[in-house]
């Protein structure tokens, strides 16, 4: 294999891990975007789709884009992924609430 066809092999993707301690702190990996985020309602575009992250008094602790980790602290209700589909239409209502 020479220099040249190094450059051709695809990039691996990147990998999804989702930690959560104690309902308090949440580390997310494989993150492409934080699309909109408050106190209450984190949407995140993902590796694996969109992932809406919902709680109370909810912070972001960290944010490395390039790294794809973030982690969000505050009181976490509720975890839940939208197909792709979905992601579309949920994007576009997030996008209105948000301008």
């Amino acid at each position: 294999m020479n220099y040249y066809d190094k450059k051709t092999m695809p990039a691996p993707q990147m990998e999804h891990h989702v930690k959560m301690t104690n309902r308090r702190l949440l580390e997310i990996d494989g993150v492409k975007e934080v699309d909109s985020f408050d106190s209450e309602e984190f949407l995140l575009q993902t590796v694996m789709g969109y992932l809406v992250i919902r709680g109370d008094n909810l912070q972001m602790k960290n944010l490395d884009v390039e790294a794809g980790h973030v982690s969000i602290k505050g009181k976490i209700y509720e975890l839940s992924y939208l197909d792709e589909q979905h992601g579309e239409k949920a994007k576009g209502l997030f996008s209105k609430l948000f301008k």
